[in-house]
């Protein structure tokens, strides 16, 4: 198996991107994290990787308000509930992601050290190859986060960024994807 990323075989699943959690005060201000998240939704469109989004009630009976990046460049989208951290312990969310057919989890979102480390833990005890994406991910403290790294990857799951991924997966960039790759990159590092 390859250690790159084949975008026939990759998903984007995002956590937890809601107003109440990502907007508090964490690893990554809240404009970085944006960035971070419309970079790598704007990868997911271009590539067509699916997007699985999982998020939770924070009052009785109200949607959560998403980061306004996502629905900006992905269009419409359903937010999938769940009731614990692990965003895979929730039957709808892991057929969404089984639905795909693919293998490969590209994940972001908030908490690092909650919500995106239970997912990639689960995803790997199912056989997925995982990729935490380091622009689109927050933390609640530098320290708490740092843990949540060296666990992620000695259980085997890997970091990459947004930029490497964009231009990993473009292929040649003088056609239209790749040249469109490129915008991306330049967006993600402007």
């Amino acid at each position: 198996m390859s250690a790159k990323i084949d975008p026939n075989d990759a998903l984007v699943l995002l956590i937890d991107l809601q107003a109440g959690i990502a907007d508090k005060p964490l690893t990554v201000r809240y404009k970085g994290l944006q960035k971070g998240v419309g970079g790598l939704s704007k990868i997911a469109k271009l590539f067509e990787l699916p997007v699985v989004i999982s998020a939770l009630h924070l009052s009785a009976g109200s949607d959560a308000k998403m980061m306004p990046e996502i629905g900006q460049e992905l269009g419409e989208y359903t937010v999938h509930y769940r009731t614990s951290a692990d965003s895979l312990e929730n039957e709808a969310i892991k057929a969404a992601i089984e639905a795909t057919g693919r293998k490969t989890l590209l994940i972001g979102g908030t908490l690092t050290e909650i919500a995106v480390q239970m997912a990639a833990l689960s995803g790997l005890a199912l056989g997925y190859r995982v990729f935490v994406v380091v622009e689109a991910i927050a933390g609640a403290s530098p320290r708490t986060e740092e843990a949540a790294f060296h666990r992620l990857l000695q259980a085997g799951a890997t970091t990459t960024s947004a930029t490497a991924l964009c231009l990993e997966i473009a292929g040649d960039f003088r056609e239209p994807k790749g040249e469109q790759a490129m915008a991306i990159l330049g967006e993600l590092m402007g």
